[in-house]
Order: structure tokens, then C-alpha cells, then sequence
């Protein structure tokens, strides 16, 4: 006995990132600007959006801040980006919200990095040249780690060098006790 279906909420065909659908070009680029330019301060070319004002709350301000900036980054998925356009997204998205939540400093960051204009650049430059800033992408992602690797590797020597220096222990590459 066939029975008729309830309507679907999305049509057979439809994607919530098609551009005439919620994920519109006008949309993304008015959040964008809503987050990081809205306000400009008086007599200056300073600008700065709620991304700023909302990190100002101690704790989770930057938080929520990093909340609604993720509508970029879903919506450059739904709509098709390259996953290496994502990640470097997502990697603006991060220094935005971790370096932000440096008391003072950190709001400073927020207003100079401009995270969510960053990543309407970069969605946008995708939809009109999937291919041809790609490499850009691959040697931004490659600096990060990099710098990560450093970041990580400067404790490690520095306890190394500590305990050289305490016992005069040389240690030698796979052995932790050696002769």
C-alpha cells in the first residue's frame, strides 16, 4: 500500500550551499564584515567588527566569536571548497581564537588578523579559480607546521640541555639509558 511521503526540507537536487540558497556570496561577505569591520574608530582607518567587541568578555567571549565564524567555513564546505582551502580556514579560524584569548594583546590580534574576511577571500577566490592558488594554500599550511614543530621542539631541547648540564648525562638518539 503506497503512502504518500511528507515533503522533504531539502528537494532531491538541492544543496544547502548552492549559491542562491543560504549560503549566498551576499550573506557570507555581510557576516564577514558584520564580524571583523562593521565600526570604524573615528578619524582613524581602524576598523572592527563584533568579533572584537565579543572577545572583550573574559573567558568566552572569543569563544562565541569563533562560534559564529565557523558559518564561513561550513558554508565553503556545503558549497565545495578543496579541503586544503578548509584547512587553511580552519588554521585562521584557530590563531584567531587562540591568540585572542591573550588578555589585551589578543583582542589587538583580533582586530589586525581579520579572520573571517580572510576566509570570504579565500572562499571566493576558490569558487573563481578552484585550481590556480592551491599551492598557496599547501605553503601556508606547511609554514604552520613548521612553526608548530619549533614550538614544540624549543621545550624538548631546553629540558635536554637542562639535564646535560645538571648530571652531565649525554643522551644518545633511541637509548634512554645507555652506558
Amino acid at each position: 500500500m503506497a503512502t504518500q511521503r511528507e515533503p522533504e526540507i531539502l528537494p532531491p537536487g538541492s544543496r544547502i550551499g548552492a549559491p542562491d540558497g543560504l549560503f549566498r556570496d551576499e550573506n557570507l561577505d555581510i557576516l564577514s564584515r558584520l564580524l571583523d569591520s562593521w565600526f570604524r574608530i573615528p578619524g582613524t582607518s581602524i576598523r572592527f567588527g563584533l568579533d572584537g567587541i565579543i572577545g572583550l568578555i573574559p573567558g568566552i567571549g572569543d569563544i562565541l566569536a569563533g562560534l559564529a565564524s565557523t558559518i564561513i567555513i561550513i558554508a565553503a564546505w556545503a558549497r565545495g571548497a578543496r579541503y586544503v582551502t578548509i584547512a587553511r580556514m580552519l588554521v585562521n579560524l584557530a590563531l584567531d581564537v587562540i591568540i585572542g584569548t591573550v588578555p589585551f594583546f589578543g583582542d589587538a590580534f583580533d582586530i589586525a588578523w581579520k579572520a573571517n574576511r580572510r576566509n570570504y577571500a579565500l572562499l571566493t577566490r576558490h569558487l573563481e579559480h578552484p585550481r590556480r592558488h592551491q599551492w598557496r594554500d599547501w605553503i601556508f599550511l606547511a609554514a604552520v607546521g613548521v612553526v608548530l614543530l619549533a614550538i614544540l621542539a624549543v621545550p624538548i631541547l631546553f629540558v635536554t640541555w637542562l639535564i646535560h648540564l645538571a648530571y652531565g648525562v649525554k643522551i644518545q638518539a633511541g637509548l634512554p639509558f645507555g652506558p
